[in-house]
């Protein structure tokens, strides 16, 4: 009965009194199922693409404004450390880091 069954369907009924004739006389039972195709336009085969491409968008802009953050961090420490440590000197070249307020 499976071999016969549409597929994603239920078999269809059929009448007691065609079945017995059918059985009777040998005739084979033919099923006529009418599988029009879905009108319209798909829209899955769109928005998958488009969800994906947005998705991809949103994590781009995630890891730049991520990375700009840890930029600006950077610079904050590096500002915070070069006001602390005062000048550096290495062979006689002293290098100041930062200016001091006080000037």
């Amino acid at each position: 009965m499976s071999q016969h069954t549409p597929p994603g369907q239920m078999a269809p009924h059929i009448p007691a009194d065609a079945y017995q004739r059918a059985q009777a006389t040998g005739q084979p039972v033919v099923f006529v199922v009418n599988n029009t195709p879905p009108t319209g336009f798909p829209w899955q085969r769109l928005l998958i693409p488009f969800a994906i491409a947005g998705a991809a968008a949103l994590g781009t802009w995630g890891v730049v404004a991520a990375l700009c953050w840890l930029m600006d961090v950077a610079a904050h420490t590096a500002t915070v450390i070069a006001g602390s440590a005062g000048p550096i000197g290495a062979g006689g070249i002293t290098l100041k880091l930062a200016r001091s307020k006080n000037t």
